[in-house]
């Protein structure tokens, strides 16, 4: 699943996030890079980095988180 996640994050160009990693250099050791991910998530080791909280503002003027 966490290999299905990466192509998919690939493909649509998406970015690397808040943790500051980048896509280019992540298939350098990808089995092991995603093995390291994957192993956090299911142990439960893995938190996300805080991130800025902005508001958007909608078509009637008002605004969302």
């Amino acid at each position: 699943m966490v290999l299905e996640l990466y192509k998919k994050v690939k493909s649509n160009k998406g970015s690397g996030g808040v943790e500051g990693k980048n896509l280019e250099s992540y298939p350098e050791n990808l089995s092991s890079n995603l093995y390291k991910l994957w192993n956090r998530l299911t142990s439960g080791s893995y938190y996300s980095k805080a991130v800025l909280e902005l508001e958007i503002t909608k078509k009637n003027g008002s605004k969302r988180k």
